[in-house]
This record gives C-alpha cells, structure tokens and sequence, in this order.
C-alpha cells in the first residue's frame, strides 16, 4: 500500500477574491489530491493537502507557484509532512 503523504499549508500574497480557493480544489481534484482550505482574517488562504508521494508533490508546486490566474503568491508555507496509511478526508472542500 502506497503511502499518504500530509502537511498543513498557508498561502500568502493576492490569495483572495481571485478564486484561489475554486482553483486549488479543482487542481487537487485533478491530481488526487484530499483536504481542504479557507481563508483566513489575514488574507492568506490555507489548508491541509494529503495524497500519494506524486500528486502531493504536485500539489505542493502548484500552490507555490501557480494557483489561480489572478492570484499573486508571495510565498507558500508548509508545514511538518506526516506519513499514513489511509487517508483522513473524502475530498478535497472549501471551509468558509
């Protein structure tokens, strides 16, 4: 059984009311990907991703270096990854 990989993320920059949280579900769809994200009072949006070594990976580039079309990222933070067995969430949602 493959490892899932985990880690908590936060996202900084133009990161909101430009679709970032539409964009990273979608993407994390895409490629696989569970967990979720929200914004925060700070202007930042972040989350948890889990997913297979591949698509966690992918992930991670994705919300470091493209996110949604009119975004802007400054930086993406990630957090200690963990290593399980099953995963933790369904999907991948938006919490508001």
């Amino acid at each position: 059984m493959p490892k899932i990989l985990r880690c908590d993320f936060e996202v900084f920059g133009t990161v909101q009311g430009v679709s970032f949280r539409l964009y990273t579900q979608k993407q994390a769809k895409q490629l696989g990907v569970r967990g979720w994200c929200m914004n925060t009072p700070k202007d930042t949006v972040i989350g948890q991703i889990e997913g297979s070594e591949e698509s966690f990976a992918e992930m991670k580039k994705w919300l470091a270096n493209t996110g949604s079309p009119t975004c802007r990222i400054d930086k993406a933070v990630f957090g200690l990854v963990e290593e399980s067995d099953n995963y933790t969430y369904e999907n991948f949602a938006i919490r508001e």
